[in-house]
């Protein structure tokens, strides 16, 4: 089968979370994986991104496939439920929306700025060495710090469900996919209507 420019992408997702592990503002470039499958959907009403494109889905295939490290084992079918990936892109956007809170707090200068990462919502890791105080506006290391920490931590359950069941379990809850999938709905019932 013939390789594209493309199908190396997985490259992608390892230099960005190396990057942000030594400069946490290298975090920012996490954005383009934000916003790039939000326009492929909006603007072209489909999931090319997530097919094609999408860093993190591309290394799980990578460790899970060719490098064997998945049981490969069916993905449970609550996984695909719409009750499970709906719920899942409210708690990750509830999470957003915190982290985007705690960005504003700091900039309006009714927080300080934390220096840590948080895995799974929850556990802090201190991640100091990664910023020098002053570089940029707080609010926006606050901002790096945050988001960094949404991107680790999903790829992190995205590697545990690879581990766990078929290498791109993680693709069947993905809130980016859930996200854009629901654009793509939307868009074919608008064209239908009209």
């Amino acid at each position: 089968m013939k390789k594209h420019w493309y199908d190396y992408l997985w490259i992608w997702t390892i230099v960005y979370f190396a990057l942000g592990f030594f400069n946490i503002l290298f975090a920012w470039l996490g954005m383009i994986d934000f916003l790039l499958p939000l326009g492929f959907a909006i603007f072209g009403g489909n999931k090319w991104f997530c097919n094609h494109l999408c860093g993190r889905g591309q290394l799980c295939l990578k460790l899970g496939r060719d490098w064997k490290c998945s049981r490969n084992r069916p993905t449970p079918r609550w996984m695909y439920a719409g009750w499970f990936r709906y719920g899942f892109l409210a708690f990750f956007l509830a999470m957003f929306g915190n982290m985007l809170f705690q960005t504003w707090l700091v900039g309006a200068g009714a927080a300080s700025l934390r220096e840590a990462i948080k895995l799974f919502w929850t556990f802090r890791v201190p991640w100091g060495w990664t910023y020098t105080a002053g570089t940029v506006p707080d609010w926006v290391a606050q901002y790096s710090f945050g988001f960094y920490s949404m991107m680790l931590t999903s790829l992190l359950i995205g590697l545990i469900v690879m581990a766990l069941y078929k290498p791109r379990s993680w693709c069947a809850f993905c809130p980016m996919g859930t996200m854009t999938q629901g654009i793509c709905k939307l868009r074919r019932r608008r064209e239908k209507g009209t």
